[in-house]
């Protein structure tokens, strides 16, 4: 993450903290599907117009010309999938806040997930506390969030397995805590500070983008994300957000 921040910006920032760098490097790839977007957005419009014009000319130039169309807009169409693909990994652009229950949302990810466990020989665990307080959070960026960390989990461990979700409150249920846990070989200790970095990952199935989005919808909503290797075996993926969620300081 350094090396693409230095090469964007022209300048050193090792001595800025992670949380600067995930912030600088979310912005910047905001800013970059922006101006992608513009352009591309034109590009789609002016194909609209050709081809309006060229339905007035002589069949055989229609014919001619319509496998090249076909072309321009399967290339247009991937570009836009890159853009929306960066846009996801500058993280949730606002919330839309409102009371959730912790223990609904992590259920309905479990059920979800759990035929495509199943056919991989893996339980899923749900164990979340019922008398969690309620929060103040994006139910569906929430979601996608416990649905990556699920995933992850699942993609990590090898052969029959579990994979356990956990849930409770902390600090005088000022926060809560949720726990996704696998059976799998771990995250080598030298490799869970890069973890959270886009394009990171040391699975072929992997995209390196699941974990940076979880990063980003959590620490949007002021909550801190933290791996580490569970007495054994496995990985212990920890997701800890306030209660009530404090506003992010402008500038």
């Amino acid at each position: 993450m350094d090396t693409i921040l230095a090469n964007a910006l022209g300048q050193d920032v090792s001595t800025l903290a992670t949380q600067e760098k995930q912030l600088l490097l979310g912005r910047l790839l905001a800013r970059f599907a922006h101006e992608v977007r513009n352009p591309l957005s034109s590009l789609d419009i002016h194909v609209q117009l050709l081809e309006e014009d060229l339905a007035q000319v002589a069949p055989a130039v229609r014919e001619k010309t319509a496998s090249r169309f076909e072309i321009i807009r399967g290339e247009l169409n991937r570009l836009e999938n890159v853009v929306k693909h960066f846009r996801s990994l500058a993280g949730p652009s606002s919330l839309n806040v409102e009371p959730v229950e912790l223990v609904k949302i992590a259920g309905h990810v479990c059920e979800l997930l759990r035929p495509e466990a199943a056919a991989r020989g893996i339980e899923i665990d749900l164990r979340i506390d019922p008398n969690l307080p309620p929060m103040i959070a994006d139910p569906s960026q929430l979601t996608q969030a416990l649905l990556n960390l699920v995933i992850n989990a699942i993609q990590a461990v090898e052969g029959a397995g579990r994979v356990e979700v956990r849930g409770r409150a902390e600090e005088a249920r000022e926060f809560v805590a949720l726990e996704i846990r696998d059976t799998g070989p771990g995250v080598p200790v030298e490799r869970q500070s890069a973890i959270f970095e886009p394009f990171f990952t040391t699975r072929a199935e992997g995209s390196g983008v699941g974990l940076w989005v979880v990063q980003q919808i959590v620490m949007a909503h002021g909550g801190e994300v933290a791996v580490a290797n569970a007495p054994g075996s496995g990985a212990v993926f920890t997701v800890r957000l306030p209660v009530v969620r404090e506003e992010a300081p402008h500038g």
